[in-house]
C-alpha cells in the first residue's frame, strides 16, 4: 500500500530543517497533506511581460528592461534607485534595504525581469522592493504557465520558500496518495471535481483561469474543498454531541406541583410559543442523556420564565439548577426574578458574583454545597474552584456567545457525579442566523420563542444627524413631562476626539444643564457594581426620569415605563447590539421610540446598518444582515471563534452547501474511520475545543 501524504512529515522535503519546521508548525503544517491543504489567498498573473509604457498605478505585473543608471539617493531615508527602460518607456526601482553586493550587481546595461506593484513616486512611476532576476541578452525567458499563488504566511517565511515547498509536494502527489475521505457511494450524485484535481488546480491555476471566480471563492475546485471543510466541522460537532450523549444525565420527569403553583402566581398566561418550548425542554430533561438545547427568543419574549420552569423540573426531582449570566447587572436581575418567583414556593435561591466577599460569600457557598440552595444564580464566579454543588441537575446559560464553548463545558464538568453530567439549557436574545445554527451550533437542539407577550408595542425607529441634538433634547423633555422615562445611550465613557463620540459623563453634564427640571442618573461600566445597581434600581422605581448609560444596559434591564431611547453614534455598534439596546424600550403598552443619532459622514456599511434598524424589528432578519456585514467571528463573539476559523469555507457565501452537508453527515457515520480522518485533515488539533 503506498504511503499517504498525511503520513509524510514536512521534514522530508529538501531544505526543511528544524528552524523551518517550527515556522511551518506555526501555520499548522506538520505533514505534506497539511501543506497541500494550505491554500492560496489570491493569485498574481505573471504570465506576460507588460511594456513599461503601459504601466498604471496599482498594477501588479511582470516587467522587463535595461538598467540605464543606478545610484544611491541620500535624503530623509537612504535608498537605492535603478532606472529601467524598454522601447516604450521607463520606470524606477526603489530599494530601502540593500547591500553593497546588490548595488554592485545592478550595473548599467544589465537586463532585469521584475515583479511588483506599480506606485506613483516623486519622479514618475516606481516599484518598491520588487522581486527581480537578471536576464542574459541572448536568453529568452519563458513566461509562467500558471497564475502565481499567494499563500497565508508567518514571520520569517517568504512566499518564494512556500511556493518551492508546494512545488515539491505537488511532485510527491505522483508517488504518495491524497485520499478521498468522502466515500464513493456518497459522491455519486455530485458535480464536484475529484479532490486531487481540485487541489492541483488551486495551487496551479492555468493562466486562462477565471480570476474573478477564484477571487470570489466560487470556482468549482474551491467549492469542492469548502464542502469538505464544512462537512468536517459538522461531523466534529456531531461527534462532540455523541460523546456527550454517551455520558448520561439525571432523569428528571415532568414536574407537577411546583409548576402549577408557579404558573398560578404569574400575572400573565404563557404564550403558545413559551408553552411549546417548555414542553420540548421537559421532554429532554426526562431523558437519561444530557439535554443540549439552545433557546432563541427576541428581547422580551419571556425566556426567563421558560428557564424558571426548567429549573422547577430539576428542583422537584431533588436536584439543583444553576443559572449563569455574563454580567453582574444581568445576573442580579435574574436573581431578583428567581427569588421573587421561587421564595413563595419555599425554594431557597443562592447568589454568587465577583463582588460577593467574606462571610456573605462563605454563607452562599455553604448553602450550595449542602444542597439547601436549590437554585443558584451567578456570573462566571460559578466556575471558581471553591464552588461545590450538592446535586447539580441543570445548567442554564444566558447569552451563551459571551462565554464561549470552553466555559459552558467546564460548568458542565462541575456537576459531574457518578458518571453523569447536568442537562444544559442555553438562552440567547441575539437571534442566530440559520447558517450559524446549522454550523456553529450543530451540537445543540434549537428552540425558538417566536412570539412576543400580548400588550407589547412595536418601537418606532428614526435615524437623524447629531446636528439636530436640540430637537432630540426637546423630545426627551416632552416624554418626561408625560411621566415617561428615557434612556440616553453613549458608546464611550470618556471623551475621545478621534472617535467623535460623546462620552457618557460629558453627556450627563450637558443634559443636566439643558434639562434642569429632570432627575438624571448616570451608569457606566467603570462604576462599582453597588453604585450601578443603586442607579438602575432608582430608574426602575421611577425615581429618575432620564438614565444616561453606556452599553452596560444592553441586556437584562426591564423598565416598562421607559418609552424613549436615544443612541448616540449608533454607527459604531453591531446590528445585534443595537437590536438588544432597542429592546429595552417598548416593554409596556405605550408607543415607544428609538432615536439613532449618528455623526456624519456615514460609511456605506454604517448607512446599511442604520437603514436595516429603521426598516425592521425582526431579530432574525437583523441577525442575517449582521452576519453579512460583519462575518461569523464577530457575530458569535471572538471567544467562540476557535471553531469558526475556516480555511476555505465562508458561512455566508457557502450557506447553500449546509443543507447538503446535513443530509450527508448521517450516512457518513457508517464510515467512522473516514470521519475521524476528515476531522483531522481540516481541524487538525483544534477539535479539542469540544473535549474540555
Amino acid at each position: 500500500m503506498s504511503q499517504t501524504l498525511a503520513d509524510i512529515p514536512v521534514s522530508r522535503l529538501k531544505g526543511v530543517g528544524a528552524a523551518l519546521s517550527l515556522k511551518l508548525e506555526r501555520l499548522g503544517i506538520t505533514t505534506l497533506q497539511d501543506l497541500l491543504f494550505h491554500l492560496p489567498l489570491r493569485y498574481q498573473d505573471r504570465s506576460r511581460v507588460v511594456p513599461l509604457g503601459a504601466l498604471r498605478p496599482g498594477d501588479e505585473c511582470v516587467i522587463e528592461g535595461e538598467i540605464k543608471l543606478c545610484d544611491i539617493q541620500h535624503g530623509r531615508r537612504r535608498s537605492l534607485l535603478c532606472r529601467l527602460q524598454d522601447g516604450t518607456g521607463s520606470v524606477t526601482l526603489r530599494f530601502f534595504h540593500f547591500s553593497a553586493a546588490q548595488k554592485n550587481n545592478l550595473v548599467a546595461g544589465s537586463r532585469l525581469r521584475c515583479f511588483g506593484e506599480v506606485r506613483p513616486g516623486p519622479a514618475g512611476l516606481e516599484l518598491v522592493h520588487p522581486e527581480y532576476s537578471r536576464v542574459a541578452d541572448d536568453e529568452l525567458q519563458a513566461a509562467e504557465e500558471y497564475l502565481t499563488p499567494v499563500y497565508p504566511t508567518t514571520e520569517g517565511l517568504h512566499q518564494a520558500r512556500l511556493r518551492s515547498l508546494l512545488q515539491q509536494t505537488i511532485a510527491q502527489l505522483e508517488i504518495g496518495e491524497i485520499i478521498e475521505l468522502i466515500p464513493a457511494p456518497l459522491r455519486r450524485n455530485w458535480q464536484f471535481p475529484a479532490l486531487r484535481d481540485a487541489l492541483l488546480y488551486l495551487h496551479r491555476p492555468p493562466v486562462d483561469a477565471d480570476q474573478h471566480l477564484l477571487l470570489e471563492g466560487m470556482h468549482p475546485a474551491q467549492r469542492r474543498l469548502a464542502f469538505e471543510e464544512l462537512l468536517a466541522h459538522h461531523l466534529s460537532l456531531m461527534k462532540l454531541r455523541q460523546q456527550t450523549r454517551q455520558i448520561g444525565a439525571p432523569v428528571l420527569p415532568p414536574a407537577q406541583q411546583l409548576v402549577r403553583a408557579y404558573l398560578q402566581q404569574l400575572p400573565f398566561p404563557l404564550t403558545a410559543a413559551q408553552q411549546r418550548v417548555t414542553e420540548e425542554i421537559g421532554r429532554d430533561l426526562a431523558q437519561p442523556s444530557p439535554m443540549l438545547r439552545l433557546v432563541q427568543g427576541d428581547v422580551g419574549s419571556g425566556k426567563t420564565v421558560v428557564a424558571a420552569l426548567a429549573a422547577l423540573q430539576a428542583v422537584e426531582n431533588d436536584y439543583q439548577a444553576a443559572i449563569m449570566a455574563p454580567t453582574e447587572i444581568l445576573a442580579e436581575q435574574h436573581f431578583i426574578n428567581f427569588r421573587t418567583w421561587l421564595q413563595p414556593l419555599g425554594i431557597e435561591v443562592a447568589w454568587l458574583a465577583g463582588k460577593l466577599k467574606g462571610k456573605a460569600r462563605q454563607a452562599q457557598l455553604e448553602a450550595i454545597q449542602s444542597g439547601r440552595a436549590k437554585v443558584v444564580v451567578g456570573t462566571h464566579a460559578l466556575f471558581q474552584d471553591d464552588v461545590i454543588f450538592a446535586r447539580l441537575g441543570l445548567v442554564v446559560i444566558d447569552e451563551q456567545h459571551r462565554f464561549g464553548v470552553h466555559q459552558r463545558l467546564s460548568l458542565r464538568e462541575k456537576g459531574r457525579q457518578q458518571g453523569q453530567v447536568p442537562h444544559q439549557l442555553i438562552m440567547t436574545a441575539t437571534p442566530i442566523p440559520r447558517t450559524l445554527t446549522m454550523s456553529a451550533y450543530a451540537d445543540l437542539d434549537c428552540s425558538v420563542i417566536d412570539e412576543l407577550p400580548p400588550g407589547r408595542t412595536p418601537v418606532n425607529t428614526v435615524v437623524i444627524d447629531d446636528g439636530r441634538r436640540d430637537q432630540v433634547i426637546a423630545r426627551v423633555r416632552a416624554a418626561c413631562t408625560e411621566q415617561r422615562q428615557v434612556y440616553w445611550v453613549c458608546t464611550l465613557i470618556e471623551e475621545s476626539e478621534v472617535l467623535q463620540c460623546q462620552a457618557a459623563e460629558v453627556t450627563s453634564e450637558v443634559l443636566r444643564e439643558s434639562l434642569p427640571e429632570l432627575r438624571i442618573g448616570l451608569v457606566h461600566g467603570r462604576m462599582k457594581p453597588a453604585e450601578k445597581a443603586a442607579v438602575m434600581q432608582a430608574f426602575k422605581q421611577a425615581e429618575l426620569d432620564l438614565l444616561v448609560a453606556t452599553t452596560v444596559i444592553e441586556v437584562g434591564v426591564d423598565v416598562p415605563n421607559a418609552s424613549v431611547m436615544i443612541i448616540e453614534n449608533p454607527e459604531r455598534l453591531g446590528l445585534a447590539q443595537l437590536h438588544q439596546l432597542r429592546g429595552r424600550v417598548g416593554r409596556g403598552s405605550v408607543e415607544s421610540h428609538c432615536v439613532l443619532m449618528y455623526h456624519a459622514p456615514l460609511s456605506r456599511q454604517g448607512r446599511e446598518r442604520l437603514s436595516v434598524m429603521r426598516e425592521t424589528s425582526d431579530g432574525f432578519r437583523i441577525a442575517e444582515k449582521d452576519l453579512e456585514l460583519r462575518g461569523p467571528g464577530e457575530v458569535l463573539g471572538t471567544r467562540q471563534t476557535g471553531m469558526m476559523q475556516f480555511r476555505m469555507a465562508d458561512l455566508q457565501r457557502d450557506a447553500d452547501l449546509l443543507t447538503r452537508i446535513r443530509t450527508l453527515a448521517d450516512p457518513m457515520q457508517q464510515w467512522p474511520e473516514q470521519v475521524d480522518l476528515l476531522i483531522q485533515r481540516w481541524l487538525g488539533h483544534a477539535e479539542h475545543y469540544g473535549n474540555v
